[in-house]
């Protein structure tokens, strides 16, 4: 499950862990213009960790999701719409 939630100067994306039977800790990302964020509670030392995506780290892992193993370089196509 997750929730959407526009805020001023971001979106929120809420993800919830409904497996079983071991339920992880909610990952919260935070989309900002120029980058993006996801934290999530670790409940070991009780502090929220985040970690911060540059726009183009983003763009690699979008692409890294769909391709086989191997080492890779994004171009942009200044000529694509």
């Amino acid at each position: 499950m997750f929730t959407i939630e526009h805020e001023f100067d971001s979106t929120v994306i809420t993800l919830v862990d409904e497996g079983r039977p071991h339920l992880g800790e909610d990952v919260i990302i935070n989309a900002f213009d120029d980058c993006v964020t996801l934290e999530q509670h670790e409940p070991t030392t009780d502090r929220v960790m985040r970690v911060t995506l540059s726009m183009s780290q983003l763009r690699d892992l979008a692409a890294a999701l769909d391709l086989p193993e191997g080492v890779y370089k994004l171009v942009r196509d200044n000529g694509a719409d």
